[in-house]
């Protein structure tokens, strides 16, 4: 497997201060909203992967221009006292967790501040109040993993794990510290699992899911031999997980009596199943105390009518129907909403009703008749523009917006802004710790 890390070669287009590849030695001063460390190199703003304020550093560029150098950490002449040794024994070429240097109270910090540096910049408002940082666990936390396979011809070898900081190529991962221990227990055991399939060549990826009636899911481009179908199940057997299987652009099925997965809102006395191919938040203690959080700020009352957009399988629409709201969700997968109204009707809810609609179009006024005095919204990384605007034509008085991409809530806290809103509370939930990755929660209410 290439690894990515040979000598490069040294080129500079004609304006830029410095080579990619490059040596150039600085001293940091400060972190951006990534966690990268920032210096100055002959004048020039300089970017370091991996770097810290205060430290004296060697880095190598990786990309220049006229005005600001990328570069990445290669030694250090003089380290940082917060500097924390990396649990992953990945961490040079592994492209996922690229905070493990420095303190988990740092993390929250440069999150908090690139929350607030979006929302002045796009929007040019600041929340009444900040919310404390919702943090748990920063290590064992994940319970969820997509792991990629790639069959090298050459090689005649099967490479097992994820992909490299920027590159296709992939890292052989045998540890993962930031999953669940019992899914890093069946990612250490896995390689060797697959490398002896018969049907090795045209293996897709692998899914490993925890929570109640963990998973493991393989993706596979060519049926599987019997023989092969009978080690997949032996091993999700032993490391006590249901195993699926899933074929061309198929849902996965279960392979014997996997049962079907399912995680806990304990607080709320739920249960939520889902199908290994939906959207469910991987960290399970982030996801109870984001709930929670949601119904302390909405602040329902018994019978109050709330809209939950991209409602998924329930996660929240389910929590407010047991906190006595009336509630509508609206999600664009017509199998996630089947599944949404079978765990209301297992979960004994009646108060709570799921409709499929396009939620990037505009809100049809049909999908919601009555009127909604709150409303909650989880979008995509793009965010939510168009329904936003229209939540706001349709005078509902309290907005709560779960965002994954601060940018896109900034954006959309603009236009609510400008509609009458006032941005009342916000703050960051540290979903996934280790890396750059900011969610949030911000509750809107009319004027």
């Amino acid at each position: 497997m290439k690894r990515g890390r040979g000598r490069p070669r040294t080129t500079a287009a004609a304006d830029a201060p410095a080579a990619v590849g490059q040596r150039i030695e600085l001293t940091l001063e400060r972190l951006t909203h990534d966690g990268r460390g920032i210096g100055r190199w002959r004048g020039r703003t300089t970017f370091v992967e991996g770097g810290l304020p205060g430290e004296q550093v060697t880095a190598r560029v990786i990309r220049a221009r006229s005005k600001l150098i990328e570069a990445r950490l290669e030694s250090l002449q003089q380290a940082s006292p917060d500097r924390q040794l990396p649990r992953c024994p990945h961490i040079e070429l592994c492209g996922g967790c690229s905070l493990q240097h420095m303190p988990h109270q740092q993390h929250l910090e440069i999150k908090q501040q690139a929350l607030a540096q979006q929302l002045q910049h796009f929007a040019q408002v600041e929340p009444q109040q900040w919310a404390p940082a919702l943090s748990g666990s920063d290590y064992g936390y994940r319970q969820r993993t997509r792991i990629a396979l790639r069959w090298d011809r050459q090689r005649r070898e099967l490479d097992v794990g994820f992909r490299q900081r920027a590159s296709n190529e992939l890292v052989n991962v045998t540890q993962c510290p930031v999953l669940v221990p019992q899914l890093e227990a069946a990612l250490k055991a896995l390689p060797a699992l697959l490398r002896g399939l018969r049907s090795v060549e045209t293996l897709g990826h692998v899914e490993l899911i925890g929570a109640e009636h963990p998973a493991l899911v393989l993706r596979h481009l060519q049926p599987l031999p019997a023989e092969d179908q009978q080690q997949l199940l032996a091993f999700a057997e032993q490391h006590g997980m249901g195993c699926w299987l899933q074929g061309d652009d198929a849902a996965a099925v279960p392979l014997g009596s996997a049962a079907e997965p399912a995680y806990k809102l304990a607080d709320q006395q739920l249960t939520l199943g889902f199908a290994p191919g939906d959207f469910t938040q991987v960290n399970p203690q982030i996801n109870q105390a984001m709930v929670n959080q949601a119904l302390d700020w909405l602040a329902i009352e018994p019978g109050e009518a709330v809209l939950d957009l991209f409602c998924g399988v329930g996660n929240f629409a389910l929590a407010l129907a047991r906190a006595g709201a009336s509630v509508v969700g609206i999600e664009g997968s017509e199998e996630m909403v089947a599944r949404a109204q079978e765990n209301a009707r297992k979960n004994r809810l009646d108060a709570v009703h799921f409709l499929p609609a396009d939620l990037s179009k505009p809100l049809e006024m049909s999908a919601a008749p009555q009127r909604y005095t709150a409303a909650l919204l989880d979008p995509p990384r793009d965010g939510a523009d168009q329904l936003v605007a229209d939540l706001a034509a349709m005078g509902v008085a309290r907005i709560l917006y779960i965002s994954c991409n601060p940018a896109t809530l900034a954006r959309d806290a603009g236009i609510l802004a400008g509609k009458g809103y006032t941005l009342v509370r916000a703050g960051i939930m540290d979903m996934f710790p280790q890396t750059a990755h900011v969610e949030a929660m911000a509750l809107f209410r009319r004027q």
